[in-house]
């Protein structure tokens, strides 16, 4: 994006907008202007294009190799760009970069007043008129102070020339645009008189707004390409989704992997079963106990006899 344009000034006239409202407006001629240079960060420092506008009659040679054959400009003015790699020389470029609605600020030069008092130039009130005051109606006063600091202080508004310098008026609205005519009109007044110069710019807070919408529009770009690739991404992705289901099988099998943690008090049980299932191994000894008592039955018999013996 280009900061601004040349243009010439037409002219004011009235327009009523949809309401029927009466506008008053001024008519610019804008461009078509001509790049016929390419200013860049390593060559020059900065990047810019200059711009030609507007005819002339006698070019000298220095300046007919400037032109490079393309014309011959009587305005030659440089403007800031965004992005350097999208300007050429010979591009052309017009009121198709404003639109209904923006804002702009206009420079030009003022129109010459000549030699003018401090009343024309600087809006004093002037004097009395009373106490003997009759013949300084308009006279400044006194320009200075005292014994300190003794001096006429610099940028003391006195009288002078008036006019014929640069004046900028800013965040004026662009009413309508007519790009295959060149014109754009301007609500309100522009410096400088019919066939002046203007140089007009984007609004600071008007170009940093678009610059900021270009900027999220060319990040939404890659970000919806971005976007698109996951979709297809995700495509492929589902179908080991569609997968996963013998996956989750396992996973179903978890509560199953808890059963059996569940199980094994039962499996412990069963193991404690086993012991169970053992004493009847338990229930040999007591078999043998009668086999043992019987000795242990047999032996008092054997005692008796031998007392009976005795």
């Amino acid at each position: 994006m280009i900061e601004g344009l040349l243009g010439r000034k037409l002219g004011t006239l009235e327009i009523f907008d949809r309401d029927g409202t009466v506008v008053p407006v001024t008519v610019i001629e804008t461009g078509p202007c001509t790049v016929l240079q390419v200013r860049t960060k390593d060559r020059d420092g900065y990047e810019a294009v200059q711009l030609g506008f507007g005819a002339r009659r006698h070019v000298n040679e220095p300046m007919k190799g400037h032109f490079k054959g393309l014309g011959s400009f009587r305005y030659l003015r440089e403007f800031r760009v965004d992005e350097i790699g999208q300007w050429q020389v010979g591009q052309r470029v017009g009121a198709e970069i404003f639109e209904p609605g923006d804002l702009v600020d206009v420079s030009g030069i003022s129109k010459g007043r000549g030699f003018a008092g401090v009343m024309k130039r600087h809006g004093f009130h002037g004097g009395p008129k009373t106490h003997g005051q009759s013949d300084r109606g308009r006279s400044p006063g006194s320009i200075g102070a005292s014994a300190s600091p003794g001096r006429v202080i610099k940028g003391m508004k006195m009288a002078g020339h008036m006019g014929a310098t640069k004046v900028t008026v800013r965040n004026l609205e662009v009413v309508d645009s007519n790009p295959a005519r060149g014109v754009i009109m301007v609500k309100g007044s522009v410096p400088g008189a019919k066939d002046g110069l203007l140089r007009i710019r984007l609004a600071r807070k008007q170009a940093v707004k678009r610059r900021v919408a270009e900027r999220k529009a060319e990040e939404a770009e890659p970000e919806e390409k971005r976007a698109e690739e996951p979709v297809a991404e995700e495509a492929v992705a589902e179908e080991p989704r569609a997968e996963e289901p013998p996956a989750e099988e396992p996973r179903a099998e978890e509560p199953s992997t808890e059963e059996p943690s569940a199980e094994e008090p039962v499996a412990e049980e069963a193991v404690a079963e086993e012991p169970r299932a053992e004493e009847p191994r338990a229930e040999e000894p007591p078999v043998e106990e009668p086999s043992t008592e019987e000795p242990s039955a047999e032996e008092p018999p054997t005692e008796e006899t031998e007392s009976e013996k005795s």
